[in-house]
Order: structure tokens, then sequence, then C-alpha cells
């Protein structure tokens, strides 16, 4: 099946048009589909909120996030410095340096511009 008939949340496969919006009955997620196509055309990066990211960005970490392999976590509510945009294939999207952790990648999702 063609990509843009996927659901950006989910990848659900059973999305149906409503008027000028898709909409997955999976999980309840509507979108339209020139947004989505525009977006992923130009490796637009968002935070959790929405907004754009960019290379030398400052942000927030907006849960507790565990580091895999090892014991410690990324408190909520940490700020994060000069991050670097990444085209992370696992989704892990901004390479960034964490005081006390030390270099690690985060997803955009988690985060939030400060």
């Amino acid at each position: 099946m063609d990509d843009e008939l996927k659901c950006p949340q989910c990848s659900s496969e059973h999305v149906y048009p409503d008027g000028s919006l898709l909409i997955c009955p999976e999980c309840a997620h509507e979108w339209d589909p020139s947004t989505v196509a525009a977006d992923s055309a130009e490796g637009v990066i968002k935070d959790a909120n929405g907004n754009l990211l960019a290379d030398g960005d400052s942000v927030t970490v907006i849960k507790d996030l565990k580091v895999k392999g090892s014991s410690l976590v990324v408190k909520g509510g940490t700020k994060v410095k000069n991050i670097r945009l990444t085209d992370g294939a696992d989704g892990h999207n901004i390479a960034c340096k964490i005081d006390g952790i030390g270099a690690m990648n985060l997803k955009s999702e988690f985060v939030k511009k400060a």
C-alpha cells in the first residue's frame, strides 16, 4: 500500500478520507496528507509541542527516560543545550551531551524547545 495512506502515528494501513483529512480508525489520529508529505520531504524535525527544532537549540526533556544498557535515568525537566539534528533510522533524531550522563541520542517526541 502507498506510504501516504498509512497513519503517521501508528502506521496503520486502515485509513480513510473525510473531506480533506485522513482518519485512522485504530488510534483516532486525524491529519492533512499534504502537510505530512511536505514535512517528511523537507526533513523537518519538531518537538513534542510541534515547534521546529534546529541545530544549536536548547531543549528540555519532558519525561523520565531510562538510558538503555545502564541504570541511569534522564529526569524530566533536564535542560539540554546545543543539540545536533541527525537522521537516525531508529527514530533518535537528536544527538546531544547531557551533564552527568554523556553523549547520547534522543527522540524529538520526548523534548520541548526551551
